[in-house]
C-alpha cells in the first residue's frame, strides 16, 4: 500500500475552512455553489488535485458535538462542499444532520478517507489510530487537519456558534418591546379579578362565598403564572440541547401564546387546517423562534383586524407549513430585501431587521426552504418546507 505524506495546510484551505462570518447569498447562488466541482490537474508529474475557484471538498471524521458544529458551519459556506461524515456511533447527532442534507454518512472512516477528489479531511475524533490510517490511505494531494490544528478549528467554530446564538438571543429579546402592551393587558385582567375578590372577602361573612371568592383569586393567579412561564421560557437563552423530533402542532401552539402579546387578537380570526402529529428533526427552541417571528409579523401586518390561517401537511417527502395573513402585504421592491440583515420597514425602535434573516438561517440549517408570496392590500403567505425525518 503506497503511503501518502500528510502535507501542510495550504492558505486557500485555511481561508475557506476558517471563514465563518455569515454570508448573504441568494437561492441561485446556493444552487450554483452546490453544482460546482473541483478540477484535477497535473503539476510536476504528480496527480495532485487542484481546487477550482468554486469549491473545496471536505470529509469530517467524528459526528459528535465537535463534528456536528463543524458541519453546521460548513453548510453555511457556499464554497465548501462536505462529501461525507463518519462516526462509529450510529446515533451521533452529526450523522442525522448530514442525512437531512443528503450528505453520505458512514460508521467506517476508511470508506470516506479513500474517496477521490477530497481536498481536506478534518479529524475531530481524537482516535489515536486514525493518524496512521490517514497516512496510509488518504489520496494524493489530500490534506489532513487533526491534532492541535483541529482543536484550533473547533475553538473557532465554538466562537462562531456562540456569536450566532447571541445574535438570535438579542433579536428575540428586542422583540419583547413590541410585546410589552400585550403582556400588560393580559396580566391586568386577572389582576383586576384578584383585586375585586380580595376587597369582597374583607367584608364577607358567609364562609361559602369566601371559599368561592378565594377560588376565583387562585384561578386568576394561575393565569398570571402561566403568562409569566410562557414569557420566561421563550426569553431564556438558547441551551446546548441536541436536535430531536419536533412536533409541529406543539410549536405552533406555543408560538401563538407568545405572538398574541404582539397585539390584541380579539378581532383576528385564527384558522387551523391540515394533518396533526407531523414531525421534523430540529432543535425545538429554534423552530419556536421561527414560528414566533413569522406569526408576530403576520399579526402586526393586520394591525389587529383580519384572518390568520395556519396550514400543515405532508407532501411527498416533505412537511409543508404555511402562514397566511390578510394584512397590508409587502411591496414587490421589498421582497428581494426582506432577508437582508438589518433591513426593516418598521419605524426606528420597532424592529431590528434581523427577524427574517435569523428565520432563514435556522430553516436552511435543517435543509428547509422558505418562500414568501405577497400582494399589497391583500396579504402575505409564508411557506416553510422541511424534509421528513424518521426518528428510527
Amino acid at each position: 500500500m503506497r503511503k501518502t505524506e500528510i502535507t501542510p495546510i495550504k492558505p486557500y484551505l485555511l481561508d475557506r475552512a476558517l471563514c465563518f462570518i455569515p454570508m448573504k447569498w441568494s437561492g441561485d447562488d446556493r444552487k450554483d455553489s452546490i453544482e460546482r466541482t473541483a478540477v484535477p490537474f497535473q503539476q510536476g508529474g504528480s496527480d495532485t488535485v487542484a481546487v477550482s475557484n468554486s469549491q473545496t471538498h471536505i470529509i469530517i471524521l467524528g459526528a459528535g458535538k465537535g463534528g456536528t458544529a463543524l458541519l453546521e458551519s460548513f453548510l453555511n459556506l457556499p464554497r465548501i462542499r462536505v462529501l461525507g461524515i463518519a462516526d462509529k456511533d450510529p446515533g451521533a447527532p452529526g450523522l442525522k444532520l448530514a442525512q437531512l442534507h443528503h450528505i453520505p454518512i458512514s460508521q467506517n472512516p476508511l470508506e470516506l478517507i479513500q474517496k477521490k477528489d477530497i481536498h481536506l479531511i478534518v479529524d475531530v475524533t481524537e482516535d489515536p489510530a486514525l493518524p496512521e490510517l490517514l497516512k496510509q490511505h488518504a489520496g494524493p494531494g489530500t490534506e489532513v487537519l487533526g491534532g492541535s490544528a483541529s482543536k484550533v478549528l473547533w475553538d473557532l467554530v465554538q466562537y462562531q456558534s456562540h456569536v450566532q446564538a447571541q445574535l438570535f438571543q438579542a433579536e428575540k429579546l428586542a422583540g419583547f418591546g413590541t410585546f410589552a402592551s400585550g403582556i400588560a393587558h393580559d396580566i391586568n385582567n386577572p389582576l383586576y379579578v384578584i383585586l375585586g375578590m380580595a376587597e369582597a372577602i374583607q367584608e364577607e361573612t358567609d364562609i361559602t362565598d369566601i371559599h368561592q371568592q378565594a377560588t376565583s383569586i387562585r384561578e386568576a393567579a394561575k393565569r398570571i403564572q402561566a403568562i409569566s412561564q410562557d414569557i420566561t421560557q421563550y426569553a431564556r437563552a438558547s441551551s446546548n440541547q441536541e436536535a430531536m423530533t419536533v412536533y409541529i402542532d406543539e410549536q405552533l401552539d406555543e408560538a401563538l401564546k407568545i405572538a398574541r402579546f404582539a397585539t390584541k387578537l380579539h378581532e383576528i380570526t385564527i384558522h387551523k387546517h391540515g394533518q396533526d402529529g407531523l414531525t421534523i428533526y430540529a432543535k425545538p427552541e429554534e423552530i419556536l423562534q421561527v414560528f414566533v417571528n413569522l406569526l408576530t409579523n403576520a399579526i402586526h401586518a393586520m394591525e389587529g383586524k383580519g384572518s390568520l390561517t395556519l396550514c400543515k401537511e405532508k407532501k411527498d417527502s416533505h412537511i409543508r407549513i404555511s402562514i397566511t395573513d390578510t394584512g397590508c402585504g409587502i411591496p414587490s421592491e421589498n421582497l428581494q430585501k426582506i432577508f437582508d440583515p438589518f433591513f426593516t420597514t418598521k419605524p426606528v425602535g420597532k424592529g431590528t431587521g434581523l427577524g427574517l434573516y435569523n428565520v432563514r438561517t435556522i430553516v436552511r440549517k435543517y435543509q428547509g426552504e422558505l418562500k414568501i408570496e405577497s400582494a399589497v392590500g391583500k396579504g402575505t403567505t409564508v411557506q416553510l418546507m422541511f424534509p421528513c425525518f424518521s426518528s428510527n
